[in-house]
This record gives structure tokens, sequence and C-alpha cells, in this order.
């Protein structure tokens, strides 16, 4: 479900062309109007979520966390389906994860919504103690689909990403605001896919890939299991180099700007 959004419009139209002179009007019938409109509207997600088991809530340390998004087949009202793969399913192996872990679910027949993702990731922020420095996203198929979207359009959130056999909107990077444009330069992606993926072509990948890299992305990689189908995620969320990869990044806090310096 996406979210409503505030919308100011401007509407202007010239009109040209060689109609014969009695079907042109003689004045412009067309006014400019503005819409501005305040909407309010209420966001549910169902979770799963993990803490270490050395977490405090009064400790001061504080943890990096990794947003965990399932796919297609894990939609639903079942939370237990979230178990299934990635993440959510080490932690059902007793595997003391070293992570604070948020899995949401998504809702059946529908899709990730950004702006739900970053409600549920501003609350869990708002009552744990994340290091927002150090703020990871991941996700498989649909999930990878869904790690693509957020974390290009908003790569300040997240310190690394790791897309699995997923695809994106190269638009989406290249007509991204100056804000985003610098964030993505500084923001780690290792994607994985398929070499003979038959639901989601491995040139989703690679095409996201080339998008950034020519966005000036600098810390960029891709991994291609060569007889690998759709399931690519079980190799690559069972790889403890995964997690060790993702712990190298952190997101520094962006410097304020200062009076006079270009937005």
């Amino acid at each position: 479900m996406k979210l409503p959004h505030p919308m100011i419009l401007v509407c202007a139209l010239a009109v040209t062309g060689t109609a014969p002179a009695q079907q042109i009007p003689s004045e412009d019938m067309q006014t400019a109007h503005t819409l501005k409109r305040k909407i309010t509207e209420t966001v549910k997600l169902d979770y799963l979520l993990y803490l270490p088991q050395s977490y405090h809530p009064k400790s001061k340390t504080r943890w990096p966390l990794i947003l965990f998004l399932h796919g297609a087949g894990e939609r639903g009202t079942n939370l237990a389906k979230v178990k299934v793969h990635g993440p959510p399913k080490l932690v059902v192996r007793n595997r003391d994860f070293p992570f604070i872990l948020v899995s949401p679910q998504c809702p059946n027949d529908e899709l990730w919504d950004p702006r739900s993702l970053l409600v549920l990731l501003d609350d869990v922020i708002r009552r744990y103690r994340v290091d927002t420095n150090r703020v990871y996203l991941t996700g498989l198929s649909m999930g990878g689909y869904g790690t693509w979207e957020l974390g290009t359009t908003h790569p300040e959130r997240f310190a690394a990403i790791a897309p699995v056999c997923g695809g994106g909107e190269p638009i989406d990077i290249v007509l991204g605001s100056r804000r985003q444009a610098q964030a993505l330069k500084t923001l780690g992606v290792w994607a994985f896919h398929g070499a003979k993926d038959p639901v989601v072509d491995l040139e989703e990948s690679e095409r996201m890939m080339n998008t950034l890299k020519k966005a000036g992305c600098r810390d960029v990689k891709l991994t291609v299991y060569p007889d690998a189908e759709h399931d690519s995620w079980t190799a690559t969320y069972d790889n403890p180099e995964l997690y060790d990869w993702l712990l190298r990044h952190e997101r520094k806090p962006a410097k304020k700007q200062r009076v006079g310096d270009p937005g």
C-alpha cells in the first residue's frame, strides 16, 4: 500500500499549432492552481525483533541493526513464515547474532513500501539502543527489490545494503537529489545473484550495479553463483563473511550545512 503524500502542483500549458483560426479560443482558458493538503495515514506492520543475548536496555552499548526484507512467498499474517529464510532463520538455529534484527512481514498481495519501512525503522531506533551509524539493509527476491529501492532512495539511512536476487529502477539513482547522490558515493553495496535464476534475471542486479558505479558509488561488488537458480539466498546468508563485511561499514553523521553553502 503506497501512502499518499502532500503534493504541490502547478499547471501551465502553452497551446500552439496550425489549427484553423476559428478553433483557437480568443484567450487562454487555463488557470494555474496549487493543491496543498496535509494527509495523515496509519501505518501497520507486524515484525519479528531479535535482541543480542548481551543486550541490556540500560547499558551504554549501542548495537548495529539489520533490517531484513523477506520474499513474496512469506507475505501474510503468520509471522512464523518470516523465519524460513535469511537472518531470522539463523536466529532460530540459536546463533548468537551480533545485531539487533528487525524482520517485518509484508501483507498479502502487497509490495514493500519504503515509507512504511522508514516509519518502522524510526520507531525501533527510538525504542531500542541502536547504533544509528551502523544500520544495514538486506532482503531476498521481492525483498531484494525492496532493498534496492529503499537503499538507493534513502542511502543516508544505511551504512551498507545487501540485495539478494533482486532488481530496481536505475532512474531512481540517476534523478536523485544532490544529497542522495552524495550519500550513495559512500554506501556499501554487496549484491548477490544466481547465474541461472529463472525468476529474476541476473541482468537486473548487473544493471543496478553499473548505474551505481556511474553515479560514483565506490564500494560496490556483485557475487554471482554460477550454478544457482533463484535460491541464491541460502549460500549468501549462511556465509559469515557477509556479516563481517556489514560490520566494517559505518555511516558517519552528515556535516551540518553552513549558511551560504549550496544545498
